[in-house]
């Protein structure tokens, strides 16, 4: 086979492991997720209680597994985070446990058009050829059309990573950012037919094109 033209990391992590938490084991993830909400709350916004988490399949990197999460506020905001740790075995309970939580009012309920509900965060960095970064981005998230069967994230036409939906639910841990190439979502049936895609810079780039429609409308109304 020739070199490859592109050099970045591919399906870098361990595809899911573990069933959706339940029992015990998700009261543990819960009250970790959950432990950063008294700081959101003491902030300006009106937060609101939480409703029930959804948890979507773990994916693990670098050491660490990683289960995000949603979760409904009784003021209509979406809280979105993840649970991370070190995963046991032979005998060995999960340790070293930490969280990241955060808001939002940009919710699936609020964007009829949506056809994706995606969160991502940033978890690492990966260094390429001459220097280039890659952020690695945890992404998770639903398809908002019936159909879906595996989600792939992809990084200027080259697919990095995939999932399988479990509970209507994948995610994804993929090199984002990189070499001026952003990442895309897609989902697909189970026949290989895309459904849905969409840019997690799609709000950003609809900002800027609203903002120099903008600029346009000032301009001509000057003249």
């Amino acid at each position: 086979m020739p070199p490859e033209e592109r050099f970045l990391p591919r399906f870098a992590a361990e595809p899911p492991q573990e069933e959706v938490p339940y029992g015990r084991w998700e009261g543990r993830l819960r009250a970790e997720l959950l432990a950063g909400l008294p700081a959101l709350q003491a902030g300006e916004t009106e937060v609101g209680e939480p409703g029930e988490v959804l948890w979507y399949p773990d994916r693990s990197w670098h050491g660490r597994t990683y289960v995000p999460a949603t979760c409904p506020t009784t003021s209509e905001y979406e809280l979105f985070g993840y649970v991370r740790f070190v995963a046991g075995g032979d005998g060995r309970e999960p340790s070293d446990f930490s969280a990241h939580l955060d808001f939002t009012d940009e919710t699936a309920a609020r964007n009829p058009d949506w056809q994706l509900d995606l969160c991502d965060e940033v978890i690492g960095s990966w260094r390429g050829h001459a220097g280039a970064v890659a952020a690695m981005t945890l992404v998770w998230g639903h398809p908002l059309v019936s159909g879906a069967r595996i989600a792939t994230a992809e990084l200027a036409g080259l697919a990095v990573d995939q999932c399988e939906l479990d509970n209507e639910r994948f995610t994804l841990i993929a090199p984002d950012d990189y070499r001026h190439d952003l990442l895309e979502i897609a989902v697909f049936d189970g026949r290989g037919h895309e459904l849905a895609r969409e840019s997690l810079y799609a709000t950003d780039a609809d900002e800027r094109e609203e903002q120099l429609q903008g600029e346009g409308d000032d301009h001509d109304a000057a003249n």
